[in-house]
């Protein structure tokens, strides 16, 4: 997808919002059917059949017929894809759910360029796209748009800023062809530690950025429900995180692209994010301990960026993204092979107890990572198989 920052006038915002609340309104129509389908009950409306319901509704209806048809039509389509995704053995995907007004908001249009939308540049960093009802909209000419592209859509964040995404399939970063491989070992305190050496690290707020994100926060607690106030503190925090955000997003992009293009095979820890990151609350009858200890770290895991990291990877350089079983990487020795939890004497430092080689721990990690030595409790991988015990002295024969 290329994006682009959309900038629309006053009037023309109006009507975006209309779009996307009729896209919304379809939408949440179409997951109310099928919340009502259960064995034994007829079988939700497809496709087909909830097109012909959207065409009888807009006859019944003006103020869905206001609407374009395109923006309503395609929130069914979306749906019907989010349907099959979610429905799909081999690699199931999330059910569909509501959609909400301020956090969903966003259309799709579908058609021919030249005919049902249009791209036109009228200054070097200043371009025009047609929106259904909305006319000539302009945005920020980043970069040329793909050719090629039959569909676009157009999305406004908790920030309130617009955007555009243009439909297009990029290219691929070829490989170097160097036999070069690369560890990467994902961080708090350094985002992402590269076997070379490299200690990076995602920018985020700033001190000075951080204290007035404070503030903000406690007046929005001093805050009315439904107040104007409460709606200007909301959207100055938005506007803070959209920042971070953004700064993230753009690490990312920069550092994948950076290390597809240097190595020719990256290896990384098989993480299952979404288990690290869940909430040590627990239950009424059986709390959790340290729970606020546990969210301020899951808090610092979603900062440092790691899945968006390896998903740009794998985007980027499809097929040279190996993932490591990540048991034991930080506590063996690169050195000697020697596994030992007593090896790592801080987050920072790692001193093997065996042979006295001393390192980042982070680079040690990422090291084992990329000669992809993980290794269970009791042996090794079977090539390079650590000594899990305390080195013996070997015996001098007479």
């Amino acid at each position: 997808m290329s994006r682009y920052r959309l900038r629309p006038t006053s009037a023309q915002q109006a009507l975006l919002r209309e779009h996307c609340a009729h896209a919304r309104y379809v939408w949440n129509l179409a997951v109310e059917q099928n919340s009502h389908w259960h064995p034994g009950r007829a079988p939700a409306p497809n496709y087909l059949e909830q097109c012909r319901q959207l065409t009888q509704a807009r006859a019944e209806n003006p103020w869905l017929a206001d609407g374009p048809h395109t923006v309503q039509q395609q929130a069914l389509r979306d749906y019907a894809r989010a349907m099959t995704a979610f429905l799909d053995p081999q690699n199931p995907a999330g059910r569909p759910t509501w959609r909400k007004a301020g956090r969903d908001e966003g259309f799709r249009i579908v058609g021919r360029r030249g005919r049902q939308w249009d791209v036109r540049r009228l200054s070097r960093h200043v371009g025009e796209v047609w929106v259904p009802k909305a006319g000539w909209v302009r945005f920020r000419w980043s970069r040329a748009v793909p050719s090629g592209v039959k569909s676009y859509r157009v999305t406004m964040d908790r920030a309130g800023r617009w955007h555009i995404a243009f439909a297009a399939i990029p290219n691929f970063i070829s490989a170097p062809c160097n036999g070069e491989v690369v560890g990467i070992d994902r961080g708090v305190i350094v985002s992402a530690t590269l076997s070379t050496g490299e200690l990076l690290r995602v920018p985020g707020l700033t001190a000075r950025e951080r204290r007035r994100l404070r503030r903000l926060q406690r007046k929005l607690a001093r805050t009315r429900r439904g107040s104007d106030r409460r709606g200007q503190v909301r959207l100055a925090i938005a506007q803070m995180r959209a920042r971070q955000t953004d700064r993230r997003k753009d690490w990312a992009e920069k550092t994948s692209t950076y290390i597809a293009r240097r190595f020719d095979v990256i290896r990384i820890e098989d993480l299952k994010i979404s288990n690290m990151t869940r909430s040590a609350r627990g239950t009424a009858a059986d709390p959790g301990r340290n729970v606020r200890a546990k969210a301020g770290l899951n808090r610092e895991i979603l900062r440092s960026g790691w899945g968006l990291l390896v998903r740009r990877l794998e985007d980027k350089a499809p097929g040279r993204v190996e993932k490591v079983n990540p048991a034991f990487t930080s506590q063996r020795c690169s050195a000697c092979g020697y596994v030992d939890a007593k090896s790592r004497e801080s987050q920072a430092r790692f001193v093997c107890t065996a042979c006295g080689f001393a390192c980042n721990a982070d680079v040690n990690a990422a090291r084992n990572i990329a000669a992809g030595h993980a290794v269970t409790a009791r042996g090794g991988d079977g090539v390079a198989r650590p000594v899990n015990r305390e080195p013996q002295l070997l015996l001098q024969s007479a």
